[in-house]
């Protein structure tokens, strides 16, 4: 049974604006792929943007054409394709520093694919979260942001996810039984929310302009920009790594750092700026919920591939042997998850206040001028403390939470699809 498709989007004065920024994104994306297979070889100063705006472009691009697929394909397949399409910039480059540490025992102890999938997960959480809150707040004036009933069951699994990651700094590697566990509660997640029924489509931006041609006419578009995307992404994830190190190396500047930060910059910035478009045209509900189900596949699917690329470059598969963890790792990994708990116990209610998104926002920032790593631990313990107290204070809601997200479980979708829990009185 495929998704109900919405008629074709009329045709509106915009669209010439929205097929010139596909035409531009191809564009943009384009120098990564002819680069990388024509064998040119740049400085690192020169390579970093070249590369790095390619895996940009190419991520709009996905986003756009994952959204269009929507009215062609079934629920469940559009969630499957779209969950794997929302972590595949930041996959590529992951995948691609777990294969080096794999090969190169001195990249692995450098743990860059740990500081990449860290940075990536922190940047959703601490920036891409409050500023759909702000612009929902700018276009509103309401200081309560409500998502669906329907996040119930993503927010379960976030915090499955969580309480299983939390524990990996107690070990010194991330192992394929971590990948087993992993990829499975992902695989689950997709499986339990393919049983809700999904609404007509709502096409909006360049998706809408894809959305408007014929039949078979859009679906021959949308598989060619999925495949080239996707090689303008694989082909420049290398060089962009290579080239960030490099410029690491030249300017005595941690390459740790320069992966962490930067690198997910080019890849979540797509994933924000679709979510803060959406809660800028009134539908921040929809926007914070993408975002939401991005951190559920990173935080599953992105972590759990990583010991396969790095087996599968060592040669080595034994169970309990992976991607080594040092402590700097395992204190950023502690750090993560701690902040994940601390989202969690945020919308444990379904709801998001100003408070709580200026104190995501502030926590995440100011950790990024003090580069001790004792600092870390207590920011670390802090976002824990505040975990502990939300959910203490918000434990009358936690019943109701926890029903909707079993609702689904059980396939009584109708009863999810009821709509975000009220506003109270006095909120705006």
């Amino acid at each position: 049974m495929t998704a109900s498709a919405a008629p074709a989007p009329t045709e509106k004065p915009g669209m010439r604006r929205h097929w010139t920024a596909i035409i531009a994104m191809a564009f943009v994306a384009s120098p990564g792929i002819i680069l990388r297979f024509a064998g040119v070889d740049l400085s690192p100063m020169v390579a970093a943007p070249i590369f790095g705006l390619s895996i940009l472009a190419a991520a709009f691009l996905l986003s756009w054409a994952a959204e269009t697929s929507e009215m062609d394909i079934s629920q469940g397949m559009a969630l499957a394709v779209i969950a794997f399409i929302a972590v595949l910039p930041e996959y590529a480059v992951d995948l691609v520093l777990s294969w080096k540490a794999g090969a190169d025992p001195e990249v692995a102890a450098r743990g860059l694919a740990v500081a990449n999938m860290t940075g990536g997960n922190r940047l959703l959480i601490g920036v891409g979260w409050p500023i759909v809150f702000l612009l929902f707040f700018y276009r509103t004036g309401f200081r309560q942001l409500v998502v669906d009933k329907q996040r119930a069951l993503e927010l379960t699994f976030l915090g499955i996810a969580t309480l299983y990651v939390i524990l990996l700094p107690l070990r010194h590697s991330i192992t394929l039984i971590d990948t087993i566990v992993l990829v499975s509660m992902f695989i689950a997640y997709l499986y339990f929310t393919s049983r809700i029924e999904s609404d007509d489509v709502e096409l909006m931006g360049p998706a809408q302009a894809m959305g408007a041609l014929p039949d078979i006419k859009r679906r021959g578009l949308v598989l060619l920009v999925l495949a080239f995307s996707a090689v303008a992404i694989f082909a420049s994830a290398e060089p962009f790594a290579d080239a960030l190190i490099g410029i690491g190396q030249k300017f005595g500047i941690s390459d740790f750092l320069l992966i962490q930060w930067l690198a997910p910059l080019a890849s979540e910035s797509p994933e924000v700026l679709v979510a803060g478009l959406l809660a800028w045209h009134g539908r921040a509900n929809v926007g914070m919920g993408a975002l939401i189900s991005s951190k559920v596949n990173q935080w599953t699917l992105l972590i759990g591939t990583l010991p396969i690329a790095f087996a599968l470059s060592a040669g080595e598969f034994h169970l309990t042997g992976g991607l080594p963890l040092d402590g700097r790792q395992r204190e950023e990994i502690f750090l993560t998850a701690a902040q994940s708990a601390f989202a969690i116990a945020v919308f444990a209610n379904l709801k998001m206040g100003a408070r709580e998104a200026i104190t995501l926002f502030v926590l995440f920032a100011t950790q990024l001028f003090i580069p001790s790593e004792q600092v870390r631990i207590y920011y670390g313990i802090a976002y824990a403390v505040l975990c502990v107290v939300l959910l203490i204070h918000n434990r009358a809601d936690l019943p109701v939470t926890g029903r909707a997200a079993w609702d689904v479980i059980r396939g009584r979708a109708k009863d999810v699809e009821a709509g975000p829990v009220e506003i109270a009185a006095g909120d705006p």
